[in-house]
């Protein structure tokens, strides 16, 4: 199958909606969980809305289709906003997403593989990343042409065997595998340069073999374009550095350490709540 030719018609305003709609949905699975991750799952939604409504080859009402494309969010505690995706795609029901992180619930603080949609269980970090190397290579020796899409954390690419994953893939001219590094430049014991600096990101990567281009990730066409340059891209595994926000889309939750893993007060989830559906800040950043 021509990879260039790939994707849906969905219109990049629209996907930016769905991305502000994915923040909501977030916000309330968060504040009715009392637990979970916003800061990351805000920072990746515009990435995220991309992909599920645009680029993954993937089927709710068949979720093991075996052409599908495969997603692994190696960054595994931001799965609010990868429930909230799958849920809006059909996946579960909405109301399933109310049960975030309650006993026996699909919908775990990190990603199960029993959840409809869910291709691999995840949580340590670095080694989903590893994962999805495996699961590319797979692809390659069946041929079943399917691409592997892994979500990364900035602070996770501190992780050694992040590079060792690189490595191997570039060995195997894993081209069906694109790695995207969610840059929002903050991790849980505070901001990610100030803990282990990972720049330039690119640089590594490349002397791994790697493809690489460097996006603003809010920017909804700068999302779609770079998806589509590495789903089309031959003969090398390829990585789209996406510099984002933690927070975004909330004024007071921007770049602030503490959303890493905290929820909302009531005051704090209504003042959120109404600057999301009032459409929040439409700066690009």
């Amino acid at each position: 199958m021509d990879k260039a030719k790939r994707t849906l018609a969905t219109p990049a305003d629209e996907l930016t909606d769905i991305a502000r709609k994915l923040r909501l949905a977030v916000l309330e699975m968060v504040y009715t969980a009392q637990s979970g991750h916003i800061g990351g799952s805000f920072s990746a939604a515009e990435i995220m809305a991309a992909l599920y409504f645009r680029v993954l080859r993937i089927r709710p009402d068949e979720p093991d289709w075996p052409q599908r494309d495969r997603f692994v969010l190696s960054k595994g505690h931001t799965c609010p906003v990868l429930y909230a995706c799958l849920a809006f795609r059909g996946f579960f029901p909405m109301e399933t997403l109310m049960t975030l992180r309650r006993f026996e619930s699909i919908l775990q603080g990190h990603p199960i593989a029993k959840t409809p949609g869910v291709d691999v269980t995840t949580g340590s970090l670095g080694l989903g990343f590893g994962q999805a190397v495996g699961i590319a290579l797979e692809s390659k020796a069946g041929g079943r042409n399917y691409n592997v899409y892994a979500l990364l954390g900035d602070g996770e690419i501190q992780e050694g065997v992040v590079y060792e994953a690189a490595q191997t893939a570039r060995k195997y001219k894993l081209d069906n595998l694109i790695a995207i590094v969610d840059r929002n430049g903050i991790q849980n014991d505070g901001f990610v340069d100030e803990i282990m600096d990972v720049e330039p990101i690119e640089s590594r990567f490349e002397a791994f073999g790697w493809n690489t281009k460097r996006i603003n990730g809010h920017n909804m066409e700068e999302v779609l374009s770079a998806l589509e340059q590495a789903g089309a891209h031959a003969g090398s595994p390829f990585c789209i550095v996406a510099d984002t926000v933690k927070g975004k889309g909330v004024g007071f939750m921007e770049n602030e350490q503490y959303w890493h893993g905290k929820p909302p007060t009531e005051e704090q989830y209504a003042a959120a709540r109404n600057e999301l559906l009032r459409g929040g800040d439409q700066d690009d950043g």
